[in-house]
């Protein structure tokens, strides 16, 4: 689609890597809202899986016009590259004082690429309270691989992400991240809009790397999360590690020598 496109830095790219999810706050105007709560209302018709992105909603319709918006845009050009597939797309809703809150599950069970993912885009038209009961995530649990339900047996993870944000807010989820929707106590009806994006191309330099260098960068892919293990926590990071060498192509980046002290094969032999 031929638009203005606000690109991600490294910096955001490598919080995404870390956390699983990219969340931008209000970046849909009030209008717009207030429109998308109509269309949302009226439901979105379905289109066929793998439909190239320029193709699937038509020119000037409410869903083409979000996804046309210069920070959504370059956002998702930064994670999935230009003219990514629609793999699919859903209006969810909760009723008022209804619905038991979704157990805990990752969506994608049979999808275990390591060097590459598709990205979920959730669109808020309106304010989600913490009464409302907003999308629940767990940051970083994104590359530990589950078989979508085996989390279902836990309500709550330390510090987990439960969605409260600002009308028009737009969040960006990596497949593979632990959440679910959260029960409705409030007298509102709820939406929230999901569009499920393949890329096309590599997953590779895709966003604004002038600031590749940024110490900020490591800082942010050598994060902890609360609910990880002392130990088997490190994994998380070892994981990082390696999608970060694959969308930079720097096979010799490291933090703390995770990687490379296990990839350490010697080929010389003793004289």
């Amino acid at each position: 689609m031929e638009n203005r496109q606000e690109l991600l830095n490294s910096v955001q790219m490598a919080r995404f890597v870390a956390r699983g999810s990219l969340r931008l706050d209000a970046v849909v105007p009030a209008e717009m809202n207030a429109e998308g709560l109509a269309v949302l209302a009226g439901g979105v018709p379905p289109v066929p899986y793998g439909t190239p992105l320029s193709d699937a909603y038509a020119k000037g319709s409410f869903v083409r016009r979000l996804l046309e918006l210069p920070q959504v845009a370059g956002a998702l050009r930064s994670l999935v590259g230009p003219e990514p597939w629609v793999d699919h797309h859903f209006v969810h809703t909760r009723e008022p004082h209804g619905g038991a809150a979704q157990a805990l599950h990752g969506d994608a069970i049979i999808d275990v690429r390591p060097d590459a993912f598709d990205v979920q885009l959730m669109y808020y038209p309106q304010t989600v309270t913490l009464e409302m009961g907003g999308t629940l995530s767990v940051p970083g649990s994104h590359l530990r691989r589950i078989n979508e339900s085996d989390t279902g047996r836990y309500q709550n993870l330390r510090g987990q992400d439960r969605l409260v944000c600002p009308a028009g807010t737009v969040v960006l989820l990596h497949h593979g991240i632990w959440h679910g929707g959260r029960r409705n106590d409030s007298d509102i009806l709820r939406y929230m809009f999901k569009i499920r994006f393949n890329p096309r191309v590599r997953q590779r330099r895709l966003w604004d790397t002038s600031d590749l260098h940024d110490p900020q960068v490591a800082a942010e892919l050598d994060a902890m999360f609360p609910w990880y293990e002392g130990a088997t926590g490190r994994l998380e990071r070892y994981n990082r590690i390696l999608l970060w060498r694959e969308l930079t192509g720097d096979d010799g980046f490291d933090l703390d020598h995770w990687v490379t002290r296990v990839s350490n094969r010697p080929k010389e032999t003793v004289a």
